[in-house]
Parts: structure tokens; C-alpha cells; sequence
């Protein structure tokens, strides 16, 4: 517990500094959720100037390398979800060493291939289903000179939210999703995953995944449902928040995507706010 109890002393600390927001979108990249992602992330700007960052964990299968070549190339990070994104969940949670070389260090020099990015700016890792493995692909992550996992959820540590944090200690944060990590593996990053609360208080990882919501055709109900999770953060200790998604949810549901648009137009226009990647490559010179 001392770990979380001085992770949250730093994180009140810090209630005065800027509020990160990471916007995720899994899987597939494809000619169809290009559009969405063109629409509603393009030419986006924080108040400093800077690009706007967004993270795509992108799988291998339906992926269009042309156009991850696009998202790079317009300042978007692209990490690794795995080639094959196989069924059953339990293939991942009982994956050995060998399988997750396969689908992830092999996955970031077939996208660094196919895609044309550099091989150092592929550095961040999702599991498909945030099925974790215990150790086995966090170890990899070190052995293969990647970064960060961000497939872990916390229910239990939401208010305040959890900062991001290394496995130079053995974490204690709690685990949903069963076996999580119990190791020391030094520098390896966790970008936890701080659930949401939907409109009944159950915790949900990613959007799509909440159950009690508002009606998916109020646009101005769902604006004030993500600004409501959004300022739990904001109005706390600013860990970072993070707005996870699939786009078929954006896309589907015209209302959802208004009123996504709507929000990352408030966060935009605040000048303590900054839509981030979780992993900036400087190209070398």
C-alpha cells in the first residue's frame, strides 16, 4: 500500500500542474475508420501550439500500412496490438514467452516494415482484450527494448487516479483482469488504465464497454457524461485521463461522435489541458 500512498501524495502535488489526455483507438487501421479519424483528429492543436496526440494500438490483420504511414506522418503514435488478435482471450492469458515474441516483438518489425516508421518510434504495447499474462509480456517488453504496456484497468484507484508508473517495484495495483504482474522487471513503464464510472458508478475501461450510459442519440448528455469523468481528473490530482475507444463506437453512434468532437474542442481551447501520445520519437538526425 506505501507505493500507492506515495504515488498519490505526488499526485496531489501536482493538482496544479497539466492534465494529460491520451485518446486511444485499437485495432485495424482501414479505409473506413480513416474517415473518423481525419474527421475529428486532424489539425488538431493544444493551446501551445503543438499537434494534438492521439495513440493507435494497431493489430495486423485489416490494416491498411498505407495508411498507418498517414497517421504516423500527421503525428499520431502507433504502438503494437499484436499480429494475429486471435480468439479465445484465454490464447493470451496463457501465451508463453515464445508466442508473445511472435506477436509483439515480431508485430514491431512487420509494422516498421510495412508501415515505413521508424523501428525506435514502435514503443508502446496493448494486448487485445487487456488480457494480460502475469510477467510474460512485460518481460518482453524490456528484453526487446519496447517501453510501456497500457493494458492494465484500475477500478480501485480512480479517485484519486493512478499516475503512470514503472515496474522497478513489484506494483500493487489491483488486477481485473487476472494474472497481472507480481514481478520487479526495472524499466518498464504501466500506463494504467483508469476506468471510468458510467451513470450507475460501475467502472468501465474502455468507452465502449460501459453499460449504464446515456441514450446513445443525446449528443448533449454524452458531452456532459465524459466531461463529468474527465473532471474527476482535472478537479483532482490530474493523473492523466484517458478517453479509450474502437471507432466503429464513434462512427455508429452520430451523437457519441458530436459530442466527442465537442469535448476534445473544450480540452483544445484550455490552456493547462494537452491531448498527448504516451511515447514521443525525436527522429535522429
Amino acid at each position: 500500500m506505501k507505493w500507492i500512498i506515495v504515488l498519490a501524495l505526488v499526485g496531489a502535488a501536482l493538482a496544479d500542474s497539466e492534465e494529460f489526455v491520451t485518446v486511444t483507438f485499437d485495432d485495424g487501421v482501414n479505409v473506413n475508420n480513416i474517415l473518423t479519424y481525419r474527421e475529428t483528429l486532424y489539425n488538431r492543436r493544444n493551446t501551445n501550439g503543438c499537434p494534438a496526440g492521439a495513440t493507435f494500438y494497431v493489430n495486423h490483420e485489416y490494416t491498411n500500412y498505407q495508411l498507418v504511414n498517414e497517421l504516423y506522418n500527421n503525428g499520431f503514435e502507433i504502438a503494437l496490438h499484436s499480429i494475429s488478435h486471435q480468439t479465445p482471450q484465454t490464447y493470451w492469458q496463457e501465451a508463453t514467452y515464445d508466442d508473445l515474441v511472435k506477436e509483439l516483438a515480431d508485430q514491431r518489425v512487420q509494422m516498421s516494415h510495412f508501415a515505413n516508421i521508424p523501428f525506435e518510434a514502435l514503443s508502446g504495447v496493448r494486448i487485445p482484450f487487456l488480457q494480460l499474462g502475469g510477467n510474460t509480456s512485460f518481460q518482453i517488453i524490456k528484453d526487446y527494448g519496447l517501453t510501456y504496456d497500457c493494458s492494465w484497468p484500475t477500478i480501485s484507484y480512480t479517485n484519486p487516479g493512478l499516475w503512470p508508473y514503472t515496474l522497478d517495484y513489484a506494483s500493487i495495483q489491483d488486477c481485473p483482469v487476472r494474472p497481472c504482474p507480481t514481478a520487479s522487471i526495472p524499466g518498464v513503464w504501466v500506463q494504467p488504465m483508469v476506468s471510468w464510472s458510467d451513470l450507475n458508478a460501475f467502472p468501465c475501461a474502455f468507452v465502449d464497454a460501459c453499460i449504464f450510459i446515456p441514450d446513445r442519440d443525446d449528443a448533449d448528455a454524452w458531452y456532459r457524461f465524459i466531461v463529468a469523468n474527465f473532471e474527476r481528473h482535472y478537479l483532482n490530482n490530474r493523473a492523466p485521463f484517458g478517453f479509450y475507444v474502437h471507432e466503429w463506437y464513434i462512427s455508429a453512434n452520430p451523437a457519441v461522435k458530436q459530442a466527442f468532437v465537442r469535448f476534445l474542442d473544450l480540452i483544445n481551447n484550455l490552456n493547462d489541458v494537452f491531448m498527448v501520445r504516451f511515447y514521443h520519437h525525436e527522429p535522429s538526425v
